[in-house]
């Protein structure tokens, strides 16, 4: 397994070979290389190697590393896609049909993964018209004494257990009839709905009736998807990678009981950021095609598959893939450990799996040109529309990180301002900051933008370690007129800011004033610049409302409490440090109330009396 760190010692790349000498030559002897290797060799300052004894720990080890250090040019599959599963605990007394998103090695059996393509809920829906399992979560080893059989074992829906209406043994047959239905086994399930929706309809009990009917409906659908050169009771998964030298894609199908369950797309990063800006942004949903080196691909796609498992630990049969692995006896055997079995890895040619690789092909295809699109059009209305942001406002600089202040009041009272961010056309809400208005008397929006300036500026001057004000905007954003504009400007000027872009943007007519020029800048309204100023404006709007809006709410329930005699300011904060709001202190008792410190029982008692009249 070798490292491949950057001049600053940081962890760039990790990888494996059988013989490195030849995996080494590979990045550096002449030839074709991708963007991703370009960029990797171009960052390479050191290199360390660990050798391992086998294959399977160098797989490990190498995904550890991964894990551990994030390389810039690595693949990490995110964990943020929890798929559900359908479980079985055949340790319970009475196993029930659950679904769930996190496998744990609790000895219970788990079926799926169910991707996009098909709903879990229609599956445990079919499972409990067909089959009278319990619902409930009941605990079985402590039953309450006058516990009474729910609606369901009324209708026959349930065998009702808790009752002692069935044995263990029966109850069991029927959960062998529901995992035989998950394997593929659909036989039983249709005879059944179709027994209950006629003997429905022979009573007159038409709504069951239509129940049953679409329930059956339900099973149809799964039954289309069977794959008719597959046997009923296989489990497949297919993985196909697709590149477009910039961007890769896998994706999977699954088949469980030989049956598409669904599938997915994952997108992977293949050359980081090292590609420019400028060729993302010139990027169409065009530029596909597989640009990987075959071993580049076979090194993706292993290490995805690693991961997937990791994160999905449910087996299947047989793995298919679209590009041959430089040596799969090292999955073989980690699978192995994990699931006891021997899974067969599959780079077919011809027939059905060869027909499932081309399908997942496809769907990674479509899926990188809809990604490249969306990504395009959301670096135009980002880092695109600084761009033309400094074109429209002729600045000699990107405004990478812009900052807009608005105030928020009514009447002069709890006046507020908020202080947005954006950098590289994004919101960064973590840099967002709220004032409270200090020095300003009465209704004056002017003088209460420029002493927030003048605070914010000032903690710039003094450089404050505090990323919100220790980092320089490039552009400030006052939302208002000119009026506003003059007083920012003297805030500026008093805490000699002399290098910070500033203007406002009115609001009725979407004008943008500079200082020292009489005549507003009009951007064109489809200007993707515009709207961007539009956003960060509103933005700021909102948060300044928002913030006025609780600083009035939290005034008007503390003065609720001064209402009560003997409560004051100390007393309030003190409840309020305990309960935390309004609610909990009504719904506190007499002497909970006066165990805090500082309230008496009388106190107590009084708060009490005064919310329950």
């Amino acid at each position: 397994v070798y490292l491949m760190m950057d001049k600053d010692g940081t962890v760039i790349y990790v990888g494996k070979a059988k013989i490195l000498k030849n995996r080494v030559k590979q990045y550096f002897q002449a030839g074709t290389k991708t963007d991703k290797t370009l960029a990797l060799v171009g960052n390479i300052a050191d290199f360390r190697y660990i050798i391992t004894q086998n294959e399977v720990d160098a797989l490990v080890l190498e995904n550890n590393l991964i894990k551990k250090y994030n390389p810039k040019y690595n693949i990490l599959l995110k964990d943020d896609k929890n798929y559900p599963f359908i479980r079985i605990d055949l340790k319970s007394k009475f196993p029930t049909v659950e679904v769930v998103r996190k496998l744990k090695n609790d000895g219970a059996k788990y079926f799926g993964p169910y991707m996009v393509g098909i709903n879990v809920k229609d599956i445990t829906e079919l499972i409990f018209s067909a089959f009278p399992l319990r619902s409930c979560n009941l605990n079985f080893d402590k039953i309450p004494a006058h516990h009474r059989p729910c609606l369901n074992s009324h209708i026959g829906r349930c065998l009702a257990p808790c009752d002692g209406r069935v044995s263990k043994e029966e109850y069991a047959k029927t959960v062998s009839e529901v995992i035989s239905f998950l394997k593929g086994n659909d036989g039983t399930v249709k005879k059944v709905l179709e027994m209950k929706m006629h003997r429905a309809a022979d009573k007159g009990d038409f709504e069951n009736a239509i129940y049953y009917r679409d329930r059956l409906k339900t099973l149809d659908k799964l039954v289309r998807r069977q794959i008719s050169a597959l046997p009923k009771d296989f489990n497949l998964d297919v993985f196909s990678v697709i590149d477009n030298g910039i961007y890769a894609a896998v994706s999977v199908l699954v088949v469980r009981g030989g049956k598409l369950l669904g599938g997915d797309n994952f997108p992977l990063t293949t050359a980081a950021k090292s590609v420019s800006e400028e060729e993302t942004l010139g990027l169409t949903s065009a530029d596909i095609g597989t640009l990987l080196t075959h071993d580049e691909a076979a090194e993706m796609l292993e290490n995805f598959i690693f991961q997937y498992y990791e994160q999905n630990p449910v087996f299947p049969d047989e793995v298919v893939i679209n590009v041959a692995l430089s040596d799969v006896s090292g999955l073989e055997n980690i699978f192995f450990d994990k699931s006891g079995k021997r899974i067969n890895f599959v780079k077919p040619i011809q027939g059905v799996r060869k027909q499932l690789v081309e399908m997942a092909e496809n769907n990674a295809v479509d899926y990188l040109s809809n990604f490249v699109t969306k990504l395009v059009r959301r670096d135009n209305m980002t880092k695109g529309a600084v761009v033309k942001l400094a074109e429209e406002l002729g600045l000699s600089d990107l405004p990478r990180r812009i900052e807009c202040y608005d105030i928020s009041h009514v009447s002069g009272t709890n006046m507020v301002a908020s202080m947005v961010v954006f950098e590289d056309g994004e919101p960064a809400k973590k840099m967002y900051r709220s004032y409270k208005i200090k020095t300003v008397p009465g209704n004056n929006d002017f003088a209460c933008m420029k002493e927030v300036l003048t605070r914010r500026l000032t903690r710039l001057k003094n450089s404050d370690p505090d990323p919100s004000f220790g980092k320089r905007p490039d552009l400030i954003i006052v939302d208002g007129g000119k009026g506003q504009l003059s007083y920012a400007m003297e805030a500026l000027e008093e805490t000699g800011t002399t290098d910070v872009n500033i203007v406002s943007l009115a609001k009725r007519e979407e004008e943008v004033f500079f200082p020292h020029r009489h005549e507003p800048v009009v951007i064109d309204r489809n200007s993707v610049a515009l709207k961007l100023i539009q956003r960060v404006r509103d933005e700021a709007h909102r948060s300044a409302i928002t913030h006025h809006r609780n600083l009035r709410t939290a005034g008007q329930t503390k003065s609720e409490l001064k209402d009560v005699d003997g409560i004051g300011d100390k007393k309030i904060a003190a409840l309020y440090a305990k309960f935390k709001n309004l609610k909990a202190i009504k719904a506190a008792t007499v002497e909970e109330l006066s165990a805090v410190n500082g309230v008496t029982k009388k106190d107590a008692e009084r708060i009490k009396q005064h919310f329950s009249d």
